[in-house]
């Protein structure tokens, strides 16, 4: 198995967590009901899954042995643009997540902004996956011989093993 399947296998579940917020998104439109059980849970799995585990790998792992190697000017545009984006979905999770916050202490005037955020979130996604999978994880592959790959994918599966212990010390030490 090469590293990057991990990666696009992670990618699907992304985009399938992309999509409910998307339609959350249009039922608050319609009802304006919000479910900030909802939000809890999403932001969670954005900041756990998609960042810290998926973001976590290719940054922490596929770029750091991606910078190791002579990238054609294209690979290293693409991946700096990756990283750029990682970095506008983080902020846009925060925002999502102050939204949130600010309905459930009663501010009205932030559902508008929940439901932009929501929007935003969920918009951010799917090109971006695209853009991994179409464009940058396949050519990336040949810059690494098989054992390179090997070691990668192994170190792939110890960090998300990491990834669980360091979210809840974290969370135990906040406690």
């Amino acid at each position: 198995m090469k590293p990057i399947a991990l990666l696009m296998i992670e990618h699907r579940l992304i985009e399938k967590a992309a999509g409910l917020i998307a339609k959350r998104a249009l039922d608050v439109d319609k009802t304006s009901a919000i479910d900030l059980m909802f939000v809890e849970k999403t932001v969670d799995f954005f900041r756990s899954y998609a960042d810290r585990t998926h973001h976590g790998k290719e940054e922490d792992i596929l770029f750091v042995e991606m910078r190791k190697k002579q990238l054609p000017p294209d690979l290293k545009r693409i991946m700096e643009e990756l990283i750029a984006e990682h970095i506008v979905a983080r902020k846009t999770v925060g925002a999502y997540l102050e939204a949130g916050r600010r309905v459930a202490s009663g501010d009205k005037s932030a559902a508008r902004e929940l439901v932009t955020q929501m929007k935003t979130l969920s918009s951010l996604y799917p090109p971006h996956i695209e853009k991994e999978d179409r464009h940058f994880f396949f050519p990336v592959m040949e810059l690494f011989t098989q054992a390179e790959q090997d070691k990668m994918l192994k170190d792939f599966l110890e960090f998300d093993q990491k990834v669980i212990h360091e979210k809840y010390q974290k969370m135990v030490k906040e406690l």
